[in-house]
């Protein structure tokens, strides 16, 4: 059983990791986390003894929490709304978050990943209602991840405007005639 001096410890820790890393992105100082968490580094190392550690386990909550907004958007009635409300969701987090932003970027490198899959689901079901082009697919939308964490970085106030633009590519185009 765990004391409870260090259990919370443990949560300061993992709180500060939080912020710290949404701030600063997985590569911060770990020296940030203890300072901010209000312990000393020594007792960070205590309970995460190797960086990885300690950054996987904020990157294992933020990929569930993806890997659910997504479980979420397969579920909305419209398959354009649902998939365009992911899109927009995972656009907010990457303007609030630079850790959240590294970890979608690098996520389409592993094509078996739940997050990969459901993206798949995604973009199958608005093909299938008609409301997405058929040429679009999954690395199609991880590069759209990508470009619009480009601009929420570079201006964080303007990532809307980029993604609407985005957003309205993704379309097929009307009939003619």
């Amino acid at each position: 059983m765990i004391r409870r001096d260090a259990q919370r410890n443990r949560e300061a820790l993992v709180t500060a990791a939080r912020e710290v890393l949404a701030e600063r992105g997985v590569d911060a100082p770990l020296e940030a986390v203890a300072r901010r968490a209000g312990v000393a580094i020594g007792t960070l190392y205590r309970h995460f003894p190797e960086r990885g550690d300690l950054v996987d386990a904020i990157l294992d909550e933020k990929m569930a929490a993806w890997s659910d907004l997504a479980r979420e958007s397969l579920a909305a009635d419209d398959p354009w709304l649902g998939l365009a409300g992911f899109l927009e969701r995972t656009c907010e987090l990457q303007a609030a978050d630079q850790a959240f932003t590294e970890l979608a970027c690098a996520s389409h490198q592993d094509d078996q990943a739940e997050i990969n899959q459901l993206i798949r689901r995604l973009v199958e079901r608005a093909q299938a209602a008609g409301v997405l082009r058929l040429d679009i697919g999954p690395l199609d939308l991880a590069f759209f991840i990508m470009a619009n964490s480009r601009v929420a970085q570079a201006d964080a106030s303007r990532w809307r405007r980029h993604f609407t633009l985005m957003l309205d590519a993704l379309r097929p185009a009307p009939p003619v005639g």
